[in-house]
């Protein structure tokens, strides 16, 4: 299976992709991340649309050669997986119909590596391109439901966004911050020890929030847990090296 790296998630947070990687071949995948460049999405989310055509049709051909391809960032994941729509040809369809968001992939499989436990309470943040582009809500939540000891909550307003939505922090930094100190108000309310989220734009802007609460939390993707889990690393030490 082919792996997306993404823009975003290769430059900010490239330990998201490594324990993407470790966890599929620990449960019996064979993974392969191919040379590509930007899958459109941010383009498009600019109104830049040829561009963003353009830089989609240039990834279609890394991608012909493997069953699925398996993506970590929720809005790469949605955009992709309207590629048929958007380009309007065959090629374009047949990827979008082997796009599948980690969370949803794991869910729909057998587990082979052992879970350890790990004992910490996270607050689960569900992005708008997973909840609501990709129709999949808590799409991360029966990988997580497989670890031990792990308390996982749910703050309020699941359905309301973050503020992030693409580039609409930078283009309504105003609107965005205020949905961004409310998300994160509601995730302190869950008296949760870290949160997880599946968008790296997410990340970046509760976190900014939660440090403007001055109350940071260690800010996590849901497979990075997964990944802590199998590799026996326990909370402490994931907390204590995850970003704030």
């Amino acid at each position: 299976m082919g792996l997306l790296t993404g823009c975003v998630q290769s430059a900010v947070f490239p330990d998201v992709n490594a324990a993407t990687a470790r966890v599929l071949a620990a449960d019996g995948f064979d993974v392969v991340a191919p040379p590509q460049g930007c899958c459109g999405a941010l383009s498009v989310h600019a109104g830049r649309l040829e561009e963003g055509k353009t830089f989609a049709r240039d990834l279609i051909g890394a991608f012909e050669g493997v069953d699925l391809v398996v993506v970590n960032s929720s809005g790469c994941g949605s955009h992709l997986k309207e590629l048929g729509w958007l380009l309007g040809d065959e090629r374009a369809a047949e990827l979008a119909a082997k796009v599948r968001d980690i969370g949803e992939f794991l869910a729909d499989v057998r587990p082979r590596a052992r879970r350890h436990p790990l004992a910490m309470r996270i607050a689960l943040q569900d992005p708008c391109h997973v909840r609501h582009a990709q129709a999949l809500p808590l799409a991360s939540l029966p990988s997580l439901g497989r670890i031990p000891a792990l308390d996982i909550v749910e703050p309020a307003e699941q359905d309301l966004c973050c503020g992030s939505a693409g580039i609409y922090n930078l283009v309504q930094p105003e609107a965005a911050r205020e949905l961004g100190d409310r998300k994160a108000t509601n995730l302190l309310a869950t008296g949760a020890q870290a949160y997880a989220s599946a968008n790296p734009g997410c990340l970046v802007q509760v976190s900014q929030a939660l440090r403007r609460a001055r109350r940071p939390l260690p800010a996590l993707h849901p497979i990075e847990l997964v990944d802590a889990s199998i590799r026996n690393v326990g909370a402490a030490r994931l907390c204590a090296a995850a970003r704030r």
